[in-house]
């Protein structure tokens, strides 16, 4: 049985958990609660040393990064359509991997964080917004005249990227100049087997 420790606020944790969902794959749920600091606790830490969430288990393999556990799990578990084969297609999605990782995190995901948690963020909101808009600006120039990011079907970059767009509007972004940009989340939430992205700080919290 797969098991994924994750928080349901956390961005990266939404991307391995739409996967699991879209792949339809039976998996435990265990939710670490990062407000009690249980991320950084001997129990967690004996799983990712790291001290971040996601975290996969699988059949005694643990895998301690969102997108390492998006590769896995379309090589494994999906066809070839989600991590083409095909050394052009598998560039771009890598590519947009790369982009799910630094600027789509460090712009809509920062700016996102920064206004539901405050001072539990220390990061310069002006340059998480001016990464974010210059992220989706060049992301509304490529999907123009296309359907997906990296192929002309869904892959494993559209699922990286998509939580963290779609809650820019909670960082304090507005997509009503992006088009393109919105039509593709809305193609990404009518995949069967989508699950939404819980973008709040869960109640009772040390910073609700």
């Amino acid at each position: 049985m797969i098991t994924l420790y994750h928080a349901r606020f956390s961005g990266n944790s939404h991307r391995v958990h739409l996967m699991l969902s879209l792949l339809g794959l039976p998996f435990r749920e265990v939710e670490i609660d990062l407000f009690k600091g249980e991320h950084k606790q001997p129990p967690f830490l004996g799983l990712n040393p790291w001290g971040r969430v996601p975290v996969l288990a699988d059949d005694g393999l643990v895998i301690r990064d969102s997108l390492a556990i998006l590769v896995y799990l379309a090589e494994k578990y999906g066809d070839d359509g989600w991590y083409p084969k095909e050394p052009v297609e598998r560039a771009a999605v890598s590519e947009w991997l790369g982009i799910a990782g630094d600027d789509v995190v460090r712009g809509p995901g920062v700016a996102m964080l920064t206004k539901l948690l405050g001072d539990y963020v220390k990061a310069d909101y002006d340059d998480a917004l001016k990464r974010a808009y210059t992220l989706l600006k060049i992301m509304d120039a490529h999907l123009t005249g296309r359907d997906w990011l990296a192929s002309d079907r869904p892959t494993i970059a559209d699922v990286a990227c998509y939580c963290y767009v779609a809650s820019a509007p909670k960082g304090g972004i507005d997509l009503a100049p992006y088009a393109q940009v919105r039509q593709w989340l809305r193609r990404v939430e009518g995949l069967s087997g989508f699950v939404p992205f819980i973008n709040a700080v869960p109640a009772g919290s040390a910073a609700a």
